[in-house]
């Protein structure tokens, strides 16, 4: 007999994918995240797909069918004074309040990663100097900001889209600055600059990626801020201008008809309330999925 020991042979197994990680269980566990994701993904699909299913465009004007009330005729959810159908407009506006909500938020998110994570890592003057002009900017309401400068610009979907841009990207600056200061300090990070990694380096390939799981949040968080600052300032006659529907600015047409035709202002407003509640439901759900000491 040999006298080699016995060695035996463990296997491991594959290693857990995404569909069974414990991050992804735990985003199931939360109901009302799980609610959130369904209706932002059949909202998506519904306002992409939709108007090409519906007989109706959001600009057929239907002059017989004037103020018809939902689920009482051909139009399913009624027209507007114009006799135009509204879940075609419902639709349309949907692409464009979705559109700005998305866009604006990855402008927003790129400006403010780079400047959180330069003040994060660099600190002293650069880091204090950055940080004081977030604060400034904070100072700020953003209704208001949003107000001052729009009136000074001609309104259209980029303009907004880089309005509410400007004025959202602070808040990310302050998480991407505490989390990028933090982790600076562990050991990984240390290591690298030990061998000669450049400052590039290591914040893009050390500290970004493990500072992803509250920039995931601030994004899905930041989506929902975007959607809500676009219809208020539609509402208020300085956002996106018909006949380019938004669910602003279908909200701003129907105050007039409050107590004659309530319809008009109770269906975009309920989108809004939906899909701005969803998206804070799904950033709930992320949070806790992506935070383990929670």
């Amino acid at each position: 007999m040999s006298g080699a020991p016995f060695v035996s042979e463990v296997s491991l197994g594959p290693a857990p994918g995404f569909w069974t990680s414990p991050g992804f269980r735990r985003f199931r566990r939360h109901k009302l995240a799980v609610f959130g994701t369904l209706t932002i993904v059949l909202l998506t699909l519904a306002c992409v797909f939709g108007p090409m299913l519906l007989p109706y465009t959001d600009t057929f004007i239907d002059i017989r069918s004037r103020f018809a009330v939902p689920f009482s005729g051909p139009h399913i959810l009624g027209t507007d004074p114009l006799g135009r159908d509204i879940l075609a407009r419902l639709l349309m506006a949907g692409r464009i309040s979705l559109a700005v909500g998305f866009s604006a938020m990855l402008i927003a998110m790129c400006i403010g990663i780079v400047v959180g994570m330069v003040a994060g890592f660099y600190e002293g003057a650069v880091g204090a100097v950055l940080m004081r002009f977030v604060d400034a900017m904070l100072c700020f309401p953003s209704i208001f900001l949003l107000l001052a400068i729009s009136a000074l610009v001609s309104p259209s979907v980029p303009s907004i889209v880089i309005l509410i841009a400007m004025t959202s990207w602070m808040e990310v600056a302050r998480v991407v600055e505490a989390q990028i200061r933090s982790l600076k300090t562990r050991e990984f990070a240390q290591a690298a600059v030990s061998f000669g990694a450049s400052s590039r380096r290591i914040m893009l390939r050390e500290l970004l990626p493990n500072a992803v799981a509250p920039i995931v949040v601030a994004a899905t968080l930041n989506v929902a801020h975007a959607i809500l600052a676009e219809s208020y300032i539609s509402f208020l006659g300085f956002g996106i201008q018909p006949p380019t529907p938004s669910w602003g600015n279908m909200l701003e047409s129907a105050q007039s008809y409050l107590t004659s035709a309530p319809w008009l202002a109770i269906i975009p407003g309920a989108a809004i309330t939906l899909a701005v509640t969803s998206f804070n439901f799904i950033g709930d759900g992320l949070r806790d999925a992506l935070d383990p000491k929670l």
